[in-house]
């Protein structure tokens, strides 16, 4: 088990996507504002180790942003 707890996975949650010129990426700052191609009550993708591995919801845990899953995607769904 001590194995098992050693072993790292990097999880993604993409809630938006957006195209902008690098140079209006480097021109922002801190606390800018980029606007997503989803809403804030639509689904989001969640990846492990860049594979898709469910959709989920965000929801707010006080002053934190969370993530609920809704659905789990094997690889034959993709």
């Amino acid at each position: 088990m001590e194995a098992i707890n050693r072993v790292t996975v990097e999880i993604s949650v993409i809630l938006g996507r957006t195209e902008m010129p690098i140079r209006q990426l480097l021109k922002m700052g801190r606390g800018a504002v980029i606007d997503l191609d989803a809403g804030h009550e639509e689904e989001c993708w969640i990846y492990a180790n860049d594979e898709l591995i469910a959709r989920g919801e965000i929801i707010m845990i006080g002053d934190r942003i969370g993530v609920t899953i809704s659905k789990m995607i094997s690889q034959t769904q993709i």
